[in-house]
């Protein structure tokens, strides 16, 4: 018997999200492009991501068809955050300059790179990068590499290098949660044998 889940977060009935989701504006506009493969993921930080901005949109799938339409937005400048020899790293608006439609692929780096080779639309974006040296919160996975984040993370810290001094932190609490609950469940013995320093 599956367990009744909340439909708008997705998480079970018991461990429902939403009261501490918040309900965050933004100049920048954020499109997540979510590969099918992590919808169902137990830390579906995307989905958190796009419920907590008001000015967000979360698609689904490997192939998007309306993808012309999904970035030409009046008003914005399409970028994708995504690692590239020639990325731009992020830095606050200017006074006159028209904020970002931010494209943020949401998978795996391999999903998310076979996203980029299936839509030569998305690749060809003009590409921004984060600061390096980000620390990444999530305590239950193995990083591929130093600084790397999870989707919710990198939102969090574009928008707040982009529209500073406005605050985005209140997005990680329902991330930090998830988190917590996770390592309940699995318990703190097996917390630290997996996940502690090694």
């Amino acid at each position: 018997m599956s367990r009744i889940q909340c439909p708008r977060c997705l998480r079970p009935q018991g461990h429902c999200l939403c009261r501490l989701i918040p309900s965050l504006d933004s100049r920048t506009r954020v499109l997540l492009l979510q590969h099918p493969g992590e919808v169902n993921h137990a830390l579906n930080t995307a989905r958190l991501a796009a419920l907590g901005l008001n000015n967000a949109e979360l698609i689904v799938g490997e192939v998007f068809e309306d993808l012309p339409a999904l970035l030409n937005q009046p008003g914005y400048r399409a970028r994708l955050l995504f690692p590239a020899e020639d990325a731009q790293p992020l830095q606050a608006y200017g006074a006159t300059e028209d904020p970002l439609l931010l494209v943020v692929p949401d998978g795996t780096w391999r999903k998310a790179r076979k996203m980029l080779h299936l839509n030569p639309l998305l690749a060809a974006l003009p590409r921004v990068t984060l600061a390096q040296g980000s620390v990444s919160r999530y305590r239950l996975r193995k990083a591929p590499a130093p600084g790397a984040l999870s989707t919710v993370e990198a939102i969090v810290q574009a928008l707040q290098t982009l529209e500073a001094p406005v605050s985005f932190e209140p997005l990680l609490k329902p991330f930090e949660a998830l988190i917590e609950g996770q390592i309940a469940a699995m318990g703190e013995e097996t917390f630290r044998r997996n996940h502690g320093p090694k």
